[in-house]
């Protein structure tokens, strides 16, 4: 496993791989990584023939210095596991490698970037596809894997790579989850023995939803899940959005087709997100 963490090195690296005939796949993350990741690692593997995992806490799609600061970091344990799954190329780049000075160009979805949890999370969106142009650019991989759990970020993705001719494949991967059912994240470290018990509601909340869903109504999942989510007084329901599965335009009245359930939910001063996507 080749650990790269200049922009050269990377390209020299993915270069060699593609001279012996790859397909590369890649798996964009911001370290920590838990059985989530390595699960996206494997569909990489499925679609690729040597996959690099790039590891960058990327400062432009946090909104608070603080949230940024208390982000998880154990890049010792990141490369154990990366080497352990047989990754061939990890690439740490730095900040300034990322953002050099004077840098100034962005990349935005204009539409999916400034709606739903993008109005929650305001400059978000515009972090993530700015940074993830740049991983794309400089990997140049054949096809990248990203978690559904991040729902609205995947459509983000694909529209991204739709708009500007990447040639690069996304496929979005299952969300993985403790035995318990909360849906892995690299924030579930920082929650209170308290608030992890509490944050079940937010599976709860979605499998009451999906018997809802059977012959229901918008209002009637947003009944659901927003009773649910209330029955929990360590929980506080920052964003709920039940929008057109891939599209994620507006719904309203009875359900007709697949239906994308995203919800943003506070413990504390830890956000954490789940989706699915339901059937009437």
């Amino acid at each position: 496993m080749l650990i790269c963490r200049s922009v050269s090195e990377c390209r020299e690296a993915v270069a060699k791989l593609r001279q012996n005939g790859h397909r590369i796949g890649m798996v964009p993350t911001m370290g920590y990584l838990h059985a989530g990741h390595m699960s996206l690692i494997q569909t990489a593997k499925t679609q690729s023939d040597a996959i690099v995992v790039s590891i960058f806490v990327n400062p432009t799609q946090f909104g608070e210095a603080a949230d940024l600061d208390a982000y998880p970091r154990d890049e010792d344990r990141d490369l154990a596991l990366l080497n352990e799954a047989g990754v061939a190329v990890v690439f740490l780049p730095e900040v300034g490698t990322m953002y050099p000075p004077g840098d100034e160009t962005i990349v935005e979805t204009t539409r999916l970037a400034n709606m739903l949890h993008g109005e929650v999370r305001p400059g978000h969106f515009r972090g993530v596809t700015t940074v993830v142009a740049r991983l794309f650019n400089i990997v140049q991989p054949d096809v990248a894997v990203f978690g559904e759990k991040d729902y609205q970020q995947l459509q983000v993705i694909k529209r991204m790579v739709a708009d500007l001719h990447m040639p690069v494949q996304i496929i979005g991967a299952p969300t993985v989850r403790e035995a318990d059912g909360l849906a892995m994240s690299s924030r579930n470290v920082r929650l209170t023995p308290e608030d992890r018990a509490a944050a079940l509601v937010l599976s709860r909340a979605l499998d009451a939803a999906e018997t809802a869903a059977k012959g229901g109504t918008v209002d009637a999942l947003h009944a659901t899940i927003t009773a649910t989510i209330a029955s929990e007084p360590r929980a506080a329901l920052i964003g709920l959005d039940i929008v057109a599965d891939e599209t994620l335009n507006t719904l309203t009245g009875p359900l007709t087709g697949p239906t994308a359930i995203m919800i943003s939910v506070a413990f504390g001063d830890i956000l954490l997100i789940d989706q699915r996507v339901v059937t009437p």
